[in-house]
């Protein structure tokens, strides 16, 4: 009652019924008035059927003693699996009922993952090198929704690595570019853009519904503000980060970069390295207190946050396959392996090597918040709340 939470009652139908029986009817409506008055408040709590192919559905039971069904159920592991409202059991379809542009996907995945496609939102935070790469390949996919988030404007400079920018298109925000050829497409994709960053409310709140979250962003305080939401809001985070290290005179001492699959309650970008508490303080210093920042800088208090790097297309088109291939195996596990191995994959291609790593250490200062959702401040960050008064 204090934190606001739910009660879920759960339990199982072994023979494969596939809805709430009659018993399950009159053991709910005993059990739920009564959490109702238990827990003062007007949100509801839930009850759910756990079936033994794994299928979950469920209903939500509200204060004046409405019953609705939830949307969907997501389980969030090692795979990903959302089972929505009247869906069937996995089942043969005709693939001649599919739009021509899904049949060869349907081949590779099946027409279930087609479907499953079709029925998500999926958020793309930063829409330049590998995001608009992301976009693209998701668009082609077939997703059924895209929420883009990015507050830059196409420059001259970054025409040679945003995919489906033209000169015509400077000075356009970056999301009306990517919105602009989702639509010219033509394959049933909504997009909702966000011409800003990922800390405006109303784009915090839209990436919050998102089903999936793929972070395209080189900044660390924008990556570390994902992950809080995604384990705030129970969605899992792809992250794709590039690197690539030039001496400016045509010489390359490394290109490499890494995939990040992450779970709520699980380990974060911070406790897997990616970045240090440190590196977070000084980035966070840079956007919100710049002249504090050169002067640290200056005096040497703090590591100045590199910007402008090289960035070369197809090096951002390799990684950003590889991330939404990663969230394909999670959807439709096609891993010889599995996917418990593949939480980190990082691929060097000046060294020609690339590594797996399972798991990382639970990040406990994060995983104390999953599930948490709205609350005031925002993600419990307090400049949030002040950016919510401002707008």
């Amino acid at each position: 009652m204090q934190k606001g939470f739910a009660i879920l009652k759960i339990h199982s139908h072994p023979g494969g019924y596939p809805r709430f029986s009659s018993v399950d009817d009159a053991a709910d409506a005993a059990l739920f008035p009564s959490v109702h008055g238990w827990v003062d408040g007007a949100e509801p709590h839930a009850s759910a059927v756990l079936l033994s192919d794994g299928r979950i559905f469920g209903r939500a039971h509200h204060a004046d003693g409405m019953v609705t069904p939830l949307d969907a159920v997501t389980v969030i592991g090692d795979d990903l699996r959302i089972f929505r409202a009247g869906e069937a059991a996995p089942a043969a379809i005709d693939l001649s009922g599919l739009p021509g542009f899904a049949l060869r996907h349907a081949q590779a995945f099946g027409c279930g993952t087609f479907e499953a496609l079709r029925a998500l939102t999926i958020v793309v935070v930063g829409c330049s090198g590998t995001g608009s790469a992301v976009i693209d390949i998701l668009a082609r996919l077939g997703v059924g929704r895209l929420i883009l988030i990015d507050p830059d404007r196409v420059e001259e400079k970054n025409l040679n690595r945003v995919v489906n920018a033209f000169p015509t298109d400077l000075d356009r925000p970056k999301v009306d570019v990517q919105r602009d050829f989702v639509d010219r497409l033509g394959f049933g994709t909504r997009v909702e853009a966000f011409a800003t960053d990922l800390a405006n409310p109303k784009a915090l709140e839209a990436a919050a519904g998102a089903d999936v979250i793929f972070g395209c962003m080189d900044g660390i305080d924008g990556r570390h503000l994902l992950n809080r939401l995604a384990t705030f809001y129970l969605i899992p985070y792809v992250d794709v980060g590039v690197r690539l290290d030039a001496d400016g005179a045509g010489g390359v001492d490394q290109i490499c970069g890494s995939v990040h699959y992450l779970q709520p309650a699980r380990s974060s970008l911070m406790t897997r390295r990616v970045y240090t508490a440190e590196q977070l303080r000084a980035a966070a210093m840079k956007r919100h207190d710049r002249a504090e920042y050169d002067r640290q800088v200056a005096e040497k208090y703090i590591k100045g946050v590199a910007e402008d790097r090289p960035a070369v297309n197809a090096v951002n088109m390799f990684f950003s396959a590889m991330a939404v291939l990663d969230f394909l195996a999670r959807l439709h596990p096609y891993r010889i392996d599995g996917n418990g191995s593949f939480a980190t994959q990082t691929v060097s291609l000046t060294g020609g090597f690339g590594r797996q790593l399972e798991e990382g250490p639970i990040d406990e200062a994060l995983a104390r918040h999953v599930g948490r959702g709205d609350m005031t401040p925002p993600l419990g960050i307090p400049f949030l709340d002040c950016r919510a008064g401002d707008e």
